[in-house]
């Protein structure tokens, strides 16, 4: 169902996508939208190792959520800042892309739960995480991504 990598060289380990999937703070979530047009944007991430899901946090209402409930299917592309090798000029890229299906998360304490562990790839202040919770927690949904393929690889901008 899911297409392999055409140019196997290229291809990263599973590891190394789960790598990036942690490290990366941000990629491009794209749905199904209206009128089957493909919808894609920029959004923060959350890898948890514990059940291999992917979360995000997004306002209740919008396109992207309107989109999801009309149909559960989404891809997420993440990439890194890149490399370049000595002598080189052209930088080097790896970058995943993950399908799979979209599960709201109902739990309220679960979702706070998500949203501090979001938070903290981006700053260690715990008084302003808990002052944000505190806060706009009650307007918040958070989502989980749960892959059925992720594929990566290393491509040369060249």
């Amino acid at each position: 169902m899911f297409r392999n990598v055409v140019r196997k060289k290229q291809k990263l380990s599973e590891q190394e996508c789960i790598e990036i999937l942690k490290n990366e703070k941000r990629g491009v979530l794209s749905v199904i939208g209206d009128d089957g047009y493909p919808y894609g944007l920029p959004i923060n991430h959350f890898y948890d190792e514990r059940d291999g899901l992917i979360y995000f946090h997004s306002g209740k209402t919008g396109y992207k959520i309107d989109a999801m409930n009309s149909c559960d299917k989404v891809s997420f592309c993440v990439y890194d800042s890149g490399f370049k090798k000595e002598g080189h000029w052209a930088l080097n890229i790896r970058s995943v892309i993950v399908f799979g299906r979209v599960e709201f998360v109902e739990d309220t304490e679960e979702a706070i739960d998500i949203s501090r562990r979001l938070s903290y790839k981006f700053t260690d202040d715990e008084d302003y995480i808990e002052n944000e919770i505190k806060h706009y927690s009650s307007g918040v949904l958070v989502f989980a991504l749960k892959p059925e393929h992720i594929t990566g690889k290393l491509v040369n901008e060249a």
